[in-house]
Parts: C-alpha cells; structure tokens; sequence
C-alpha cells in the first residue's frame, strides 16, 4: 500500500465541532492546514454551517454583512424560476452563483496526531468585505519564526486568495488578497530560495488553458510575479479534469517534493506528487504515473460531496514518515500515513 489510514477515521467530523451560534449547524469541518506549534499539531479547520431551520422546500445561502458584522440569509423557495440547483455545495440564483453553507477557520489540537480537542469557538471569522461568503482551506507555512497562511476568500465579487500571518496561533494579521479571482489553492514554499518566497497557485482560466497548478515568486510575500505553469492537467489520467497544490512542499535531497490534488472528468479527487527542483522550482523533475490516494474508503465516497480526498497539510518526520490530513467527501478530517521513500516511487 501506498497509504495507511488511520484506523481511527475520521478523526474529525461535523458533530465534534461546536456552532459557532446556537442557531446555527455544523455540516463540515474538513480541509485543515497543518502546523507544528508547541509540541502539538494544529489543524486549522474549515468549519462549514448553516442555519438548523433549512426547510425541505428551500435552499439557502448564509452572507456575512461586513456593514452590520452579522450573518443575514437568503433564502430561495425550490420553485422560483431563477433558482438554479448545482450540487450539495453552491446553487445559482438570478445568475449569480451563492454557497450553502459559510465556514470559518477554527484550530484543533493533538500530542499524538489522531486524537485532537477541536476549540469551542471560532479561531478566524469572516470580517472583510471579501470574506462575506466566507474564508476557506487553508495552508500554512512556516518561514523563520511566522506561521504564513494562505487560505481562500469567498464573496459576491469573486473567489479570491488571502494571506494572514501569525507566530503564536492567538493573534493573527490580516495582509489582504494577494492573488485575485480566481486563482487559488495557493501553497507558500517553506523557506526562501535564491532570496525569493515561492508559492504554488491554480488559476482558473476562463476562455482558454487548463485548470493547473502554476508558480509564482514575490520578494516580500505580498508582490508576486514570474507566474510559470507547471502541473498541468494530464488527458485521461486521473488527474485529468484540473490539478492544484495541497501540501506545503517537503524539502528532500533530490527536489522539493509537493503532494497536489487532481480530479478527473467524472470530477473524483485523488492525490499525487511532482518532484521540483531544489534551485527553480518552476521545473518539474518528476511527477506520479499513479495515485497517492484516491477515494475508496466509505467516508471517501459517500459524504457532503462524495468522491474526493483533498489535503491541505502533511507533516513530516524525521524518519521520514509522512502524515497526510485530508478532507474527505468536503465533510470530514481524516488522516493516512505513508513514507517520502514510497511517494517517491509513484515518480517517473
């Protein structure tokens, strides 16, 4: 096998989680960057909700009001001609696409890596003006003694990246967006190189090219440019449909190693890797024929959204050995391990 799970899967789900208001209902906590902070492994969920008043008749859509600082609805009646059902996740309404739940970002926490004490309330809320659909996956870097985290900003103005810093995991700073619509599943490379901060992005373009995963460099983390494409969609693969960064890259002798997400036509997520180059990481030297992971455990293929193994973080031990949290079925945290040794042999 080229993963283990866990035994205990899912580690997390929605009912370990607190509402963050009592009128309101978890239906995802999945999607968590990863950190080492303290001796303990952070996972800053997604934490996904809505109102526990759903009618059947109804869909709706929880909107943050950056001018009252509360959470108004919309609420559409399954009959109205300008609704427009999509999936479980978003719909569209008077061509304007809205999400049925609002997440936020909340910190769980664990000496063992499996069993993990979630926080009562939220760690990061929205507040901006593009953060009133919500604020999304999460990746997390650390460079020197900052915790860089990148995570997705969801609003009626597009979908966009937004970088928050933090050094203890109780204060965080807002920097604002840094990459706009829609370019996302940003990953910040863990350490300078050549004097520049590198990250993975997937923008998506809209007339023509491929959903894949690019490069970019900034020199301050803020500023970015040399956008290069770099892991692109592969034809009747498994990770044919579009492909995105997931973990933060894992330095090893022979490149930076990345741990991604790929779908495929029938949009079923797997993970995989691609070797960089230590020096330029806009070179690939490798990149898996296979499958890390793919769906096939029943919280894998059944859930919110079925079908998808999507991973935010791994962490990395000294021996080698890799922990890989993953959402699955966008509603559930769970966990897999394997060896940067076995990753490696997916390469060609």
């Amino acid at each position: 096998m080229l993963v283990e799970r866990f035994p205990e899967n899912p580690l997390i789900t929605p009912k370990d989680v607190k509402p963050s208001r009592s009128d309101y209902q978890v239906v995802g906590a999945f999607n968590a960057g990863t950190a080492i902070y303290n001796d303990e492994i952070i996972l800053l969920l997604r934490v996904a909700e809505r109102p526990v008043d759903k009618k059947d008749d109804e869909e709706l859509a929880p909107i943050y009001n950056h001018a009252t600082g509360q959470i108004d609805c919309l609420r559409i009646k399954l009959d109205d001609p300008d609704l427009e059902p999509l999936d479980s996740r978003v719909f569209h309404y008077k061509k304007k696409l809205y999400l049925t739940s609002i997440s936020h970002l909340r910190i769980a926490r664990s000496k063992d890596g499996v069993n993990f004490i979630v926080d009562e309330k939220p760690t990061i809320l929205p507040e901006k003006d593009y953060e009133n659909f919500g604020l999304e996956d999460p990746r997390i870097s650390k460079i020197g003694d900052t915790y860089y985290i990148c995570y997705k900003v969801v609003s009626d103005k597009g979908v966009c990246t937004g970088l928050m810093t933090t050094s203890d995991f109780k204060s965080f700073e807002r920097k604002g967006i840094i990459f706009c619509p829609e370019n996302i599943d940003v990953v910040m490379f863990p350490e300078k190189i050549d004097g520049m901060f590198y990250a993975l992005t997937r923008p998506v373009p809209m007339l023509i090219g491929p959903r894949g995963v690019w490069t970019a460099s900034s020199p301050d983390t803020i500023n970015w440019g040399r956008h290069k494409p770099l892991i692109l969609p592969r034809e009747g693969m498994f990770d044919g449909g579009k492909t995105g960064g997931s973990c933060v890259p894992i330095k090893t002798e022979d490149g930076w190693l990345e741990i991604y997400h790929g779908s495929d036509e029938n949009d079923k997520y797997s993970l995989a890797a691609a070797l960089l180059d230590l020096k330029d990481p806009s070179k690939v030297i490798a990149r898996s024929k296979e499958p890390l992971m793919y769906p096939q455990a029943n919280y894998e293929v059944k859930g919110f959204y079925g079908n998808v193994v999507f991973s935010c973080g791994a962490i990395t031990k000294d021996n080698g050995e890799v922990i890989i949290y993953y959402g699955a079925s966008d509603e559930l945290t769970a966990a897999a391990k394997t060896t940067i040794d076995k990753i490696m042999s997916t390469l060609k």
